[in-house]
């Protein structure tokens, strides 16, 4: 204090004063007329109260529970004391939101004041996808649940787009763990479906593995879980170990993937998978059918370690391999004295088999990983 009796620049007081921005009135969203005013991080917004209420949303609620707050002042002695107004009324009251950011309300706000054609756009290739993902959050977390289905279904409409970039970082939109974490949030199916192609374009280029991993299982998402594992399994050790994202029980769940696909990998050859036959195969034809089918399995199965680029134990790529070369055998009609020629009935329903084979597989994947 100085002699003078003012504050010094130095006083802690002040100096924490000037050190707190002054909140801003949002440049779209200050509505002159508007009844409430909210401060979300350092943007007031001063809007309708009927407006915030519609769609039977948590502002509904929130909104009844200070109805019967009035301002009020009462005499006391020679003084007169007067109490604060509700929440809301005005820039040194307002009603502050927390957990959001002024973008995601500026979102919802958006689509609660647009006009139809302006909401149009969103359907469109010029649509913002940042915005739409911003609505979507606020929406469901305020339970708008007409505007959560149409942005959702906006969004959807956006990442299943063939155009669409399929890179991390969207062109002015989320990040594809953002994305996926509102998919897995909002329950919305096919906007995780889509989400979810998207990392396994990333895995199957080598990309973002390890960030991969650890979002399906912190969203307990198995099937991109087990896809990202087995390809972090191929990477192999030097790489995991060089990987500062992975922890030591996720690195513990590789090693449980090595062995148990490698053990499956020496049991390949003498496990053809089983097919049902063709009514026109019977009596002996099906033990012959059936012999032959065992014999060709297992030298496909065998060629996966001989002479093929084939990682040990990709178990996927060398049952992929077999189907591949079943194929070939069928389409050109090769000539198979030994193999084929013994099971005229059923080579379509060894295919059938192959395929089935492989998708169970891929299907079970997050099973070969866990914990020791």
């Amino acid at each position: 204090m100085s002699h003078s009796g003012e504050v010094s620049p130095s006083t802690p007081k002040l100096q924490l004063h000037l050190s707190i921005p002054i909140p801003s009135r949002d440049s779209t969203y200050y509505i002159a007329d508007g009844n409430t005013v909210l401060l979300v991080e350092n943007t007031l917004f001063k809007v309708h109260r009927s407006t915030l209420t519609k769609d039977a949303s948590t502002f509904d609620s929130m909104f009844s529970l200070d109805s019967d707050l009035r301002s009020s002042s009462h005499v006391s002695g020679n003084s007169t004391v007067t109490t604060v107004g509700p929440e809301g009324e005005n820039d040194d009251n307002p009603i502050r939101l927390q957990g959001d950011t002024a973008d995601q309300f500026r979102a919802l706000l958006w689509a609660l004041y647009s006009l139809p054609h302006e909401l149009s756009v969103a359907l469109t290739p010029e649509a913002n996808p940042l915005q739409l993902f911003n609505l979507a959050r606020i929406s469901h977390k305020y339970e708008f649940r007409s505007i959560e289905a149409w942005s959702l279904n906006a969004l959807t409409q956006i990442y299943t787009r063939p155009m669409h970039p399929p890179s991390n970082k969207e062109v002015d939109g989320p990040t594809l763990e953002q994305l996926t974490e509102l998919a897995s949030l909002c329950e919305q199916r096919d906007l995780l479906e889509a989400a979810t192609q998207r990392w396994r374009r990333r895995i199957a280029s080598g990309k973002d593995i390890s960030l991969a991993i650890n979002v399906a299982e912190r969203l307990n998402l198995r099937a991109l879980l087990g896809r990202a594992y087995y390809a972090m399994l191929l990477q192999g050790r030097e790489v995991w170990d060089a990987d500062g994202h992975l922890t030591r029980a996720q690195i513990i769940r590789l090693l449980s993937g090595h062995y148990t696909l490698g053990r499956l990998w020496e049991r390949l050859p003498n496990e053809p998978p089983p097919f049902i036959h063709s009514p026109r195969c019977m009596g002996a034809a099906v033990v012959r059918c059936n012999q032959t089918w065992a014999g060709l399995w297992k030298s496909m199965m065998d060629m996966g370690r001989q002479g093929v680029l084939l990682q040990y134990p990709d178990v996927e790529g060398k049952l992929m391999l077999a189907e591949s070369m079943l194929k070939t055998l069928m389409e050109r009609d090769m000539p198979t004295p030994g193999l084929l020629e013994a099971m005229p009935w059923c080579k379509e329903q060894t295919l059938i088999a192959t395929a089935g084979k492989i998708r169970d597989i891929q299907e079970s994947l997050v099973d070969y990983f866990v914990d020791v």
